[in-house]
């Protein structure tokens, strides 16, 4: 009998990549785009922001490094420290103020009222409206002469014009009606967070509490602030952070111009722009952006740690 070669058919090595590798190349394009840009517009600049901070740099002639000079400089300005003080009086009265108004809609709202969705779409409106028309409209409102609202005031007092407010155009008031106007402007939005938490607290522990003899009051201390503290920090957290760096509000309701206002107005982010794009001082500007990055770093940690407490 001839023999007969058998031959196996063994499986045929497969060329190219595993599913593992195909699936982390997947995941990676749909990501790519966003990291792109993340890189080039924002951590790159990062990084040559830390490294302007210790040089001196007009953006013409060389770099030259200075060391720790320029935050020693910031430990000597004036203006610097008017704009941290700005800043800060900006934040202390724009957080709470804004957290109140959105919470106390957002209850409001959240009730089975008439016209609840159309109230709700009115107030959300000055946040994705343009902000350079709401300035303009809000800065002809608030006119210290032909505005609505001090000629309001005139025929319910009597106080001539002349003597009532002059809002945006005096420095006594310009902070108090930028403060206003953040807060008229913002409100909507977090009051649409406030209204998402509201409705994932639980109905049965309202009942309960009903049921215990709480009144109103009770109910809102001892059910909605517990059950509604992740979506207050949150709100806390991103409203101190945009207090801390905000420009474009300023920016459009006092046009940006040098005038007597700017002691009152100038905040930080603003003298970091002058800095930089007017007076052309690069690493000074630099070093002030590193600081306030610090600062509102350390904000942030410390409401961290406060919300882990108050978590436990």
């Amino acid at each position: 009998m001839q023999n007969q070669t058998v031959i196996r058919n063994h499986p045929a090595k497969k060329s190219g990549m595993s599913k593992k590798a195909k699936d982390h190349l997947v995941a990676y394009s749909f990501i790519a785009p966003n990291f792109i840009g993340f890189a080039v517009f924002t951590l790159v600049p990062m990084v040559f922001a830390l490294i302007l901070a210790f040089v001196k740099w007009d953006g013409a002639n060389p770099m030259e490094y200075v060391g720790m000079n320029n935050f020693i400089r910031l430990w000597k300005d004036p203006t610097f420290h008017k704009a941290l003080w700005n800043t800060m009086i900006y934040t202390v009265g724009v957080v709470p103020l804004t957290m109140v108004c959105a919470l106390g809609l957002a209850i409001l709202l959240n009730q089975k009222i008439f016209g609840r969705n159309f109230m709700r779409t009115v107030f959300f409106f000055p946040y994705v409206a343009s902000l350079v028309a709401v300035a303009a409209v809000w800065n002809f409102i608030f006119s210290p002469t032909m505005g609505p609202v001090n000629n309001i005031l005139h025929a319910l007092t009597g106080v001539p014009i002349e003597e009532l407010p002059r809002w945006a155009a005096d420095k006594d008031w310009a902070m108090f009606t930028v403060v206003l106007f953040t807060v008229w402007k913002n409100m909507g939005y977090y009051m649409v967070i406030y209204l998402a938490g509201l409705q994932g607290v639980n109905p049965e522990l309202y009942e309960a509490a009903e049921l215990d003899g709480a009144n109103a009051w009770q109910r809102f201390r001892n059910v909605t602030i517990p059950q509604l503290a992740p979506t207050t920090f949150f709100v806390l957290m991103i409203l101190v952070i945009n207090s801390f760096k905000v420009y474009d509000i300023f920016i459009n309701l006092f046009a940006g111009a040098d005038n007597q206002l700017n002691d009152s107005t100038r905040v930080l982010v603003y003298q970091i722009y002058n800095t930089a794009f007017r007076s052309l001082d690069y690493g000074y500007a630099s070093a002030m952006a590193i600081v306030l990055f610090l600062i509102v770093l350390g904000i942030t940690l410390v409401q961290f740690q406060g919300e882990k407490k108050y978590g436990q």
